[in-house]
């Protein structure tokens, strides 16, 4: 009796835990409520925003401004604009990573200078730069360089060496000088993010794939880039998201078929200004939401096995394929032993 009495005097008390109070979190929920009121109230209340002539009564009171035929019209050549110049971007991006890592001294300071230029160089300037490229040239096309010189030196006076030709202005000018301009400034961020992905892989992986016979192409695409994607992607989304945001500079080269070219055209129609802007800015907010969902997963999709979410999952399995491998093999273990 005495040793069960002793026993259940020493037995600790429950602990009577009390949680840590923030009121600071609460004063911060209830400024935040307070300030999201007041900005709900002027979206609603306030008239200058003319949400009627933004959704509803802009044409003939069928649609509203956001959803004319122009502004359709130049909603899609923003998109084309982006995949265009995304896909110039990466293309040449990654050429120009691979050239920045180069041992050859010539290869690496070319592809060093070419970023330094893209990089330092304004988008809105670039834009506006190849929109005028065409007062250098009068014309742009591939064929023998020096042809009428070499028709003088042989007395031929109308000799034409080109294969194929076309006028500047008609070529270097809207949407094409638009998507150079923007694919090569991309192409030098997209270099750097490249760059980036491949010096984080581990160099002893392609050591060993060469060591095992492969070439140097082979070790980047089986190797090198698959791994690295895990590092190239979330940055590449960010840099889509910008590129959509910045075809907006393209209304100063022109680009008639670009959505706030299209939207400032119907703002100098109407003498309307702030509603306009409202529908550019919505228009963009949808489209860089659904490239964020999109970017989501991707980088969900290529950081598997990456993270504590990625080794606990990986534990499972290393755990249960242990467990089926014991199962199968348990009567000859059995047996040996």
């Amino acid at each position: 009796m005495t040793d069960q009495q002793t026993t259940e005097r020493a037995r600790p008390e429950p602990i009577k835990a009390v949680p840590v109070r923030h009121p600071g979190r609460w004063v911060a929920i209830v400024v935040l409520a307070v300030l999201t009121a007041m900005f709900l109230h002027m979206l609603l209340t306030n008239e200058g925003f003319r949400w009627s002539f933004i959704f509803v009564s802009y044409e003939e009171g069928k649609r509203g401004v956001m959803f004319t035929e122009p502004v359709l019209e130049g909603l899609r050549g923003t998109l084309l604009l982006t995949v265009f110049s995304m896909l110039i971007g990466v293309v040449l991006g990654v050429v120009v990573a691979i050239m920045r890592l180069s041992p050859n001294k010539i290869l690496s300071s070319v592809a060093w200078l070419y970023t330094w230029f893209f990089r330092a160089a304004p988008r809105l300037v670039l834009a506006v730069v190849f929109g005028n490229l065409n007062v250098l040239w009068s014309r742009v096309g591939f064929g023998l360089p020096f042809d009428k010189q070499i028709g003088a030196l042989f007395g031929i006076d109308n000799f034409n060496g080109q294969i194929w030709s076309i006028e500047s202005k008609d070529l270097l000018a809207g949407f094409v000088a638009a998507m150079l301009a923007l694919g090569l400034s991309e192409a030098a961020y997209m270099a750097e993010i490249v760059r980036a992905g491949i010096q984080s892989i581990d160099e002893g992986q392609p050591e060993a794939a060469v060591a095992l016979g492969m070439s140097r192409g082979q070790v980047l695409r089986r190797i090198v880039l698959p791994q690295a994607m895990r590092v190239i992607v979330p940055p590449t989304g960010n840099e889509v998201i910008a590129m959509l945001k910045d075809t907006s500079v393209v209304a100063f080269v022109p680009v008639t078929a670009e959505l706030f070219f299209q939207l400032r055209a119907v703002s100098a129609r109407t003498f309307v200004v702030l509603p306009v802007l409202i529908a550019a800015l919505i228009w963009y907010l949808i489209l860089c939401s659904i490239l964020m969902v999109g970017q989501y997963f991707l980088e969900r999709h290529f950081g598997k096995g990456y993270g504590a979410a990625g080794r606990a999952r990986m534990r499972l399995q290393t755990i249960q394929a242990e467990q089926g491998g014991v199962g199968a093999g348990g009567a000859g273990l059995g047996g040996t032993t």
